[in-house]
């Protein structure tokens, strides 16, 4: 009998205890305003112009990014336009190499004569419209005179601007096992390139950045490869969220898309409205099914840009010539006057959901409590960063915080000698008036 209460009284314990633990499981680990439902094996998206990240998901695995390496190719050869090293109209002759790739149809590509020349802008067109990858291997030959010392140019390239967690063996992103056994030396006879969802943003912020008329290309719908000519051939750009083709979404004019066996489908893409440009990265994206179709890399995408445009603003969070209460000034030794003023060199804005703008608030780190006169203005003297106060923030893809100067808003000269001998009177007998109440309190 008191074994069958014990039962009850037991049963009667575990059931709420039983009921909670199923609620806490049957709860999504994401919240609702950041489960953007997009199936998909890594994501993230930023404003283009501070690399403020607004979402990101699985962001730093590294993952195969297949053609979109194409924008380190694009990086790489307009740093070699803008350095003079090459030039548009500059000749390129076929090699065997580019030959044998142009002629397999079942890669991406537009065909080439083994005894033809083709200008650098018609393999450069070719390459950012079409991902043609012989045009590609041809752009790399001609700057780094192979496509081996191309790959170390482009590895250069990427630790010169932060990226973590890559590997490029090839200028184009196929897998090596594709290249006819003609793959660079020293990489791996079926290696493919890879980077993380977070790496391949930060590739194509710093390409708007340094060279923003890559976007006059990759916003070309359709085009024609050799009009008029018997090569020629329509390239349709494979970024189908261009106007007027499949996915079109309003403001997208770029930036490259990407996909083999080991990325899936991939995309980098960007789009413009009201003065604000987003950069989203989708890799190996997947249907409602699970199946990996072409246009669901764009379905993902446009849910990014969707969340971004419909929930972000551009917003002022310090003003310029801000001002930190009880940081007016910074004190000055040996000049005519004993204080400096000292404010928020530039005024800080950028892209914050806008029910969260308040949650911003700056944060005052001086280098140092005193300057030594003489003091120009404009001196900098610190910085104000930028924290927020509550709930998660995923920083920049530059930074953790966003950060800018504090300078000295007006100059301070250096006191005279009679000046400073006073001064220096003044500070000594200070000295010894405080070393002598400091004694007598120690006493007493």
């Amino acid at each position: 009998m008191r074994t069958a209460k014990k039962a009850s009284w037991f049963s009667l314990l575990i059931i709420p205890i039983l009921l909670i633990s199923t609620f806490v499981t049957a709860t999504p680990s994401a919240s609702a305003e950041t489960d953007l439902g997009i199936n998909v094996d890594a994501a993230i998206l930023i404003d283009a112009d501070t690399g403020k990240i607004l979402y990101e998901q699985n962001a730093d695995t590294s993952l195969g990014i297949a053609s979109m390496s194409k924008m380190m190719s694009e990086y790489i050869l307009l740093d070699a336009i803008k350095e003079g090293t090459i030039t548009w109209d500059q000749q390129y002759r076929v090699t065997e190499y580019t030959y044998k790739m142009s002629q397999d149809r079942a890669l991406s590509n537009v065909p080439l004569r083994a005894d033809g020349t083709y200008s650098i802008q018609e393999l450069y067109e070719a390459m950012a419209i079409y991902s043609a990858n012989a045009a590609t291997v041809g752009i790399a030959e001609t700057i780094a005179g192979s496509e081996k010392e191309f790959v170390k140019l482009m590895n250069e390239k990427a630790e010169e601007i932060g990226l973590e967690g890559y590997s490029f063996v090839n200028s184009t992103g196929l897998n090596n096992a594709d290249l006819f056994g003609m793959h660079p030396e020293g990489t791996g006879a079926e290696d493919e390139n890879v980077m993380p969802a977070r790496s391949v943003a930060k590739l194509a912020y710093h390409l708007l950045k340094d060279h923003p008329e890559v976007l006059e290309t990759s916003s070309i719908p359709k085009k024609t490869f050799r009009e008029g000519t018997e090569d020629q051939i329509e390239m349709a750009n494979w970024n189908w969220m261009l106007p007027g083709l499949v996915s079109e979404y309003q403001g997208v004019d770029g930036l490259k898309t990407g996909s083999t066996l080991l990325a899936g489908q991939c995309f980098t893409g960007t789009a413009e409205r009201n003065g604000t440009r987003l950069i989203a990265v989708v890799m190996n994206a997947k249907d409602s099914n699970g199946d990996s179709v072409r246009t669901a890399r764009f379905d993902a995408a446009a849910k990014l840009f969707d969340y971004g445009f419909g929930q972000f603003t551009k917003q002022e969070i310090v003003p310029g010539n801000f001002v930190f209460e009880g940081n007016e000034t910074l004190a000055v030794t040996k000049g005519k006057e004993k204080n400096v003023e000292i404010a928020v060199k530039e005024p800080i804005s950028f892209v914050v959901k806008t029910s969260e703008k308040d949650l911003y608030v700056p944060k005052l780190e001086l280098d140092k409590k005193s300057l030594e006169a003489a003091v120009e203005k404009g001196t900098v003297v610190g910085k104000v960063v930028i924290e927020k106060t509550e709930g998660e923030d995923y920083g920049f893809i530059d930074s953790k915080s966003f950060s800018t100067d504090v300078v000295t808003t007006s100059s301070v000269e250096r006191a005279g000698f009679v000046s400073l001998f006073f001064q220096g009177v003044g500070s000594f007998f200070g000295n010894v008036w405080d070393g002598i109440t400091g004694f007598v309190g120690g006493l007493f």
